[in-house]
C-alpha cells in the first residue's frame, strides 16, 4: 500500500524497480517499555476522563516457532462495565501500533454509557512485535488475528464475543475475511482506507509473466547479505521515506517532517525487518486477487454486524477507486470518507476518532 513502484521490463526477464514506502513513529519507544500514565485531549464538548497505558507481550506459535506480539492497552479510569475495541495497524513495511495511538486515546476518554477500552496490537514480523524468518502470506497474517483474537488466555479474551475491530488497509480486509468464514465473530468492524491488493500488483497486475517477476523480487529480498543489501536501497533509506510519505501516504506534505522521516528510517534497520514487506510489496498479503472478490467480502457480512467503511479524499487514484467500490456495497452499513491518503489515523487521528466514535454511538451507545 505504501510503496510507490516503478518497473522497467524488458525481453529478458530482468528488471529494474524503484520504490519507498512509508513509516509510523517510533519516537515513544523508550517510554513505552513500561507502564505509563497519560492524559489524553479531548475535542467538541466531550467530557474528559484520565487514561492509561499498558504495553505488554503475547506469545503467539506459529508451527515450531514462538513469536513475542507486542500490545497496548489503552483505558480510562472507571468503575463501570466496558465494551473492547481492538485497533490493528494497517500492513506495511513499517506498520506499529503506534498509528492508532492517538485515536485509541481519543476514543477512550471520552464520557458515554458506554466504557471503551482499547487494545492495539502489532503484526507478526512489524512493529515491536518479534520479526522471524517465516513465510508470510495472507494466511499467516489471517491465522495471526484468529488465534489473537480467540486465545483463551490472551489479551481480549474478557470480550466475550462483545468486540469491535478498527482496522487499516489489509488489516481491515484480512480481518473481514476472517470473520465472513466464521472464524472470528466481533459486534462490529470500521475498516479505515481498506486495500486488497500489494504496491506491485495494484499498479502492473497478476499475469503469469509478473508473478515470476514477484517472485524474483521476493526471493532476491529474503535472501542473506544481497537481500539486506537490496532491501537497503531500495526501502530503507531517507529519501525515498520522505518521497513516498509525502507523495501520497499522506495528504498534505507539510505534515510531514524530520523527526517522522528519521523514525521511520529506524523501524527498518530492526532484524528481520525484510520478510514481511518482502510478501507485501509482490502481493502474497493480498487477502483477495480482485475486486470482485474485495466487494464480495464485504457483502458477505450484509445483516451479521456492522460495517463502516472509512474512505479518504487524497488516496491515490487506484486505492480510492478500491474505496469507491464499496459505497453501495450491502454489506456495507455506513460509508464516510475523511481528509487524508493512505493513513488517515495518524495523519487526521481526530477526525477518524470522531466518526468512528460516532459509528460506535449509533450501534452500541444508543443502544445501551
Amino acid at each position: 500500500m505504501a510503496f510507490s513502484a516503478i518497473l522497467h521490463l524488458s525481453s529478458s526477464s530482468a528488471f529494474t524497480l524503484s520504490l519507498g514506502t512509508y513509516r509510523p513513529s517510533r519516537s515513544q519507544s523508550a517510554c513505552l517499555s513500561k507502564p505509563l500514565i497519560v492524559k489524553a485531549s479531548t475535542f467538541l464538548d466531550c467530557a474528559k476522563a484520565s487514561t492509561s497505558v499498558k504495553t505488554d507481550n503475547w506469545q503467539w506459535k506459529f508451527k515450531d516457532t514462538y513469536v513475542n506480539i507486542y500490545y497496548e492497552e489503552h483505558e480510562k479510569e472507571s468503575t463501570g462495565p466496558t465494551k473492547n475495541i481492538l485497533m490493528i495497524p494497517t500492513i506495511s513495511d513499517v506498520s506499529t501500533v503506534e498509528e492508532w495511538r492517538s485515536v485509541a486515546k481519543d476514543i477512550i476518554q471520552r464520557v458515554g454509557k458506554v466504557n471503551w477500552r482499547a487494545t492495539i496490537v502489532d503484526w507478526p514480523g512489524l512493529g515491536y512485535s518479534d520479526r522471524p524468518r517465516l513465510d508470510y502470506n495472507a494466511d499467516v497474517m489471517e491465522k495471526f488475528l484468529v488465534d489473537f483474537m480467540n486465545a483463551p488466555n490472551g489479551p481480549i479474551s474478557s470480550s466475550d464475543n462483545d468486540l469491535v475491530v478498527f482496522g487499516g488497509g489489509h488489516a481491515a480486509t484480512i480481518t473481514v475475511r476472517a470473520a465472513k468464514k466464521g472464524l472470528v465473530k466481533p459486534t462490529a468492524i470500521a475498516a479505515v482506507a481498506p486495500t486488497w491488493a500489494g504496491p506491485l500488483p495494484i499498479v502492473f497486475g497478476r499475469d503469469s509473466n509478473m508473478e515470476s517477476r514477484y517472485g524474483l523480487l521476493r526471493g532476491t529480498l529474503r535472501a542473506p547479505a544481497v537481500g539486506w543489501m537490496m532491501y537497503n536501497v531500495l526501502v530503507s533509506n531517507q529519501n525515498a521515506i520522505q518521497s513516498q510519505y509525502k507523495s501520497h501516504v499522506y495528504a498534505n506534505p507539510e505534515n510531514v517532517t524530520p523527526d517522522i522521516v528519521e523514525s521511520r528510517y529506524a523501524l527498518t534497520k530492526q532484524k528481520g525487518a525484510r520478510y514481511v514487506p518482502a510478501a507485501f510489496l509482490t502481493g502474497l498479503l493480498d487477502p483477495v486477487k480482485s475486486r470482485e472478490e474485495f466487494v464480495e467480502l464485504f457483502a458477505g457480512l450484509e445483516g451479521r454486524i456492522p460495517v463502516l467503511i472509512v474512505s479518504t479524499a487524497g488516496s491515490p487514484k487506484r486505492s480510492k477507486a478500491e474505496m469507491e467500490a464499496l459505497r453501495e456495497v450491502k454489506g456495507v452499513s455506513k460509508f464516510v470518507e475523511v481528509p487524508g491518503a493512505l493513513l488517515p489515523q495518524e495523519e487526521y487521528p481526530n477526525v477518524v476518532a470522531e466518526e468512528l466514535y460516532r459509528f460506535l454511538h449509533e450501534n452500541f451507545e444508543l443502544k445501551a
